[in-house]
């Protein structure tokens, strides 16, 4: 439980920054500036409402949360929990990360989750090699910005292709 509120903690403080690390790396894979600008003076003015969606994310994550962790009350279901809530950890990941890039295109948490669910694999994928990476002692520090780069490559190179034909 430690490990996962210090995670969700150090997320809800780094959502403003992690935005702007989203932004710096789609110009530097797309060479196109956001349409809307960006920078700090962005952040700022985004502050209030990025915070909120944070917490958004929080209260889905503890919904969801919940049921898995009475699986491993269940016996024989118990078996399958640590599994399951693997699962639910790379995707929460996935919606954790995924959020910075779209976010800067003015996609809100629900939308997201949406666009998500539409490309499951790709998704749960992302989120486990991210989950996996936080079990790795010392690169567990890099986590963070590696993985809002790589969701950031994701959307540009996946995701917003696919959103260009909806």
């Amino acid at each position: 439980m430690v490990f996962y509120t210090f995670g969700l903690v150090a997320n809800l403080i780094a959502a403003p920054f992690n935005a702007l690390l989203a932004e710096k790396v789609e110009l530097h894979l797309t060479g196109r500036p956001l349409d809307e600008g960006g920078g700090i003076a962005k952040a700022l003015r985004e502050l209030i409402p990025t915070l909120i969606d944070e917490l958004r994310k929080l209260i889905y994550s503890l919904l969801w949360a919940a049921p898995f962790l009475i699986l491993f009350l269940v016996p024989g279901v118990n078996l399958v929990a640590p599994v399951l809530w693997f699962l639910y950890t790379a995707w929460m990941l996935a919606l954790q990360y995924i959020d910075y890039p779209m976010a800067n295109h003015g996609f809100k948490f629900s939308a997201i989750r949406s666009r998500l669910r539409g490309r499951r694999l790709l998704g749960l994928g992302f989120g486990a090699a991210t989950a996996g990476m936080t079990l790795v002692p010392v690169l567990n520090f890099i986590v963070m910005p590696s993985a809002v780069a790589g969701a950031t490559a994701l959307w540009v190179g996946e995701l917003q292709r696919n959103e260009a034909r909806l």
